[in-house]
């Protein structure tokens, strides 16, 4: 099982990044997928989960009008579109994958970087 993350990078607030995820190793299109971040010296934060099939989206208050999720399971790959970046949205963004909201998370990413800053 693999899940790589890519995209990340250092941007100015205000800009946009692409975060994506691509799986392999295990039926991709079953799976509940989320982005989770983790700011230097702080905890895991959940930021976005997308559920199967892609009909629904969820997003932390935080991010919500700023991130957008989505997956495309004929590529096995989620997405993270995120614009308006702010400062506090530097962190490490992983991607997992859990068989739904109510189980703890089955596989992870090795996380990408994002900054912003001026």
């Amino acid at each position: 099982v693999q899940l790589v993350e890519s995209g990340g990078g250092m941007v100015q607030p205000g800009g946009s990044l692409r975060l994506s995820c691509a799986a392999s190793g295990f039926t991709f299109n079953w799976y509940d997928m989320s982005w989770v971040r983790q700011a230097p010296g702080k905890g895991p934060e959940w930021v976005s989960s997308i559920p199967p099939g892609g009909e629904m989206t969820y997003y932390i208050d935080s991010v919500k009008g700023r991130f957008t999720v989505s997956r495309d399971d004929a590529k096995n790959t989620l997405y993270l579109q995120m614009n308006s970046l702010k400062p506090e949205d530097t962190a490490v963004y992983y991607c997992a994958a859990r068989k739904g909201i109510l189980y703890d998370y089955n596989y992870w990413g090795q996380g990408t970087q994002v900054t912003v800053s001026s």
